[in-house]
């Protein structure tokens, strides 16, 4: 019968999530997560079993090794899931997670770090396969590296979506779609882009 250290690891292996992941969820360190996984663990306490336990999607007896009726092979248990502001017209002058500008709340993966989902619209980033009506989950944070996927704030009502770059005194936005031209801004042109978050996934429907 498994312990907990060998269901720990072979879930997480499961559901491809790294030990940082673990860590970052159950709010410890990555190195006492290696020392679980490790079997070097006397007893955990109640609600951390119970933590545990959600994250990777299994029963509290289960992941203690106690006995449980196994599932069936053709079936396979859905990921931890958490719930995420979607973000609609932003309100003026107002956060992005202010009360106005949120339209509802809609599932995530628990293992995915996403503060709010964004509803893309338009075409400028389909060659990275976003099309419209997607669902973009954005990780807060006012920086970004250079090429990366960001949500931007032009001004105080337009959020949009462009590979961010910023090099001295010019900010260019990209599209990843050919037919759309860089929007670019220089010197105190600079002052009405602001960074609100980094994209990290993104849903599509397929009809």
């Amino acid at each position: 019968m498994e312990n907990l250290s060998t269901v720990l690891k072979r879930r997480r292996k499961e559901l491809g999530l790294t030990l940082l992941q673990i860590a970052e969820a159950m709010e410890v360190s990555e190195a006492t997560v290696q020392r679980w996984e490790s079997g070097n663990i006397k007893m955990l306490r109640h609600d951390r079993i119970s933590r545990l336990a959600r994250i990777l999607n299994v029963p509290p007896a289960s992941l203690m090794g106690w006995e449980t009726k196994a599932l069936p092979d053709n079936i396979v248990p859905l990921p931890s899931m958490k719930k995420v502001p979607l973000i609609g017209q932003i309100a003026c002058g107002t956060p992005i997670l202010a009360e106005q500008n949120v339209e509802e709340y809609i599932d995530l993966p628990a293992h995915i770090r996403a503060d709010y989902a964004l509803t893309c619209k338009g075409e400028s980033m389909v060659n990275i396969g976003i099309q419209t009506g997607d669902i973009v989950y954005i990780r807060q944070q006012e920086e970004v590296e250079n090429g990366q996927v960001a949500a931007v704030m032009v001004g105080d009502e337009e959020a949009t979506l462009k590979r961010f770059y910023h090099t001295g005194n010019v900010v260019q936005l990209v599209a990843e779609n050919s037919a759309i031209a860089p929007r670019v801004f220089i010197g105190e042109e600079t002052a009405q882009i602001r960074v609100v978050g980094l994209a990290v996934a993104y849903t599509h429907i397929i009809e």
